[in-house]
């Protein structure tokens, strides 16, 4: 076989590679922003629900939580990951630089990390040369800084995905309340609620590894429990003539 075609032993459900990794973490970040835009728009429809059997009071707070929410998610998300980002940039400059002025140095560096690694000194040295040889930039950063100069996070695509998983989680509580019956309505969007939940919280359990049954369990009960806290306020609110 020839060296192209070479295909490495590897276990389909483990992540061989930095992309791979990268990739399960945007999608638990979906997961976690689809569930959060769940819970926070259905808490707010259904505790006005339990001020108001107003249909058009109620869906202007479902919506105005899913823009603000929406809104919220995409700036922080832009924030943390601009910070992370140019933290990853400057350490790649900072790594091109010093290959530039002293690649001597920086080939023993490799050396002895791949020796505190368990090699051998001279498998450690022909190991950090080869690399060097293909891409020195790369061995570099791989090697001490665990990091891939292709996969640098944008800012602009963790703030567009954080929004659109919080938006399309919020919908479905928003959907509920707007479909249902006003007698209904309240029972409806727990339902709807909590079967998101579960579903949420069963994919998120998947995608890391943890059991499915325990993981599904404690996003549904904490659901269940923001969805009666605030009902019960909006109703206690509703009734005391406060409103």
């Amino acid at each position: 076989m020839s060296e192209p075609d070479r295909v490495l032993p590897t276990h389909p459900d483990e992540p061989h590679s930095g992309r791979l990794s990268g990739r399960l973490n945007w999608l638990r970040a979906g997961v976690l922003g689809a569930n959060d835009g769940v819970v926070s728009v259905a808490a707010i429809v259904v505790g006005v629900a339990g001020t108001t059997s107003s249909v058009p009071a109620v869906v202007t707070a479902g919506v105005a939580g899913l823009v603000g929410g929406a809104v919220s998610m995409a700036l922080g998300e832009y924030v943390s990951v601009s910070s992370q980002s140019d933290s990853q940039k400057a350490l790649i400059a900072k790594e091109r630089a010093e290959l530039e002025a002293d690649p001597e140095a920086e080939l023993a560096e490799l050396t002895a990390l791949w020796e505190a690694q368990g090699l051998s000194p001279d498998t450690a040295a022909r190991v950090a040369l080869e690399l060097t040889d293909k891409d020195a930039l790369a061995a570099h950063l791989s090697a001490e800084l665990h990091i891939d100069e292709d996969d640098v996070v944008s800012p602009w695509h963790a703030a567009l995905s954080s929004a659109v998983a919080f938006v399309t989680g919020a919908v479905l509580p928003l959907l509920a309340v707007l479909l249902s019956p006003v007698a209904l309505r309240v029972p409806t969007t727990f339902a709807v609620v909590l079967v998101a939940l579960a579903l949420t919280g069963a994919l998120g359990a998947r995608l890391g590894g943890s059991p499915l049954g325990r993981a599904t369990i404690r996003v549904v009960v904490g659901g269940a429990v923001a969805l009666a806290a605030t009902y019960l306020i909006g109703r206690a609110l509703g009734t005391s003539g406060l409103l």
